[in-house]
């Protein structure tokens, strides 16, 4: 069996490669569009959310999905709408409640 020793400038041209070929990963990703319509595992997971939580949105027609052959999509425009709905709607709250227990 050979032995090789690896010197430091091997390692040293190593981690270069291996930084540009990360660099080039990342770049790639980054060029690439989000997808559109998420399944409930990644909205879930997007979320962080339980299935039953999930479940509750759907039932409650808090957030829109679509169904096809069993599978359920959503539609990562209405995860957004519905997360700046919930914003607004806290803001607003907090806002009310400020009033409230500001002295008259």
């Amino acid at each position: 069996m050979a032995t090789s020793i690896i010197t430091l400038e091997d390692l040293e041209n190593f981690k270069h490669q291996l930084l540009e070929e990360i660099k080039v990963l990342l770049s790639q990703r980054q060029q690439q569009q989000p997808q559109r319509w998420l399944k409930s595992h990644q909205v879930r997971r997007l979320l962080t959310i339980s299935p039953g939580t999930l479940q509750h949105l759907r039932v409650k027609g808090m957030l829109p999905f679509t169904k096809v052959g069993g599978v359920i999509f959503y539609d990562l425009l209405d995860i957004e709408k519905m997360l700046l709905e919930r914003k607004q709607n806290s803001e607003q709250a907090e806002q009310e409640t400020l009033k409230q227990r500001s002295p008259k």
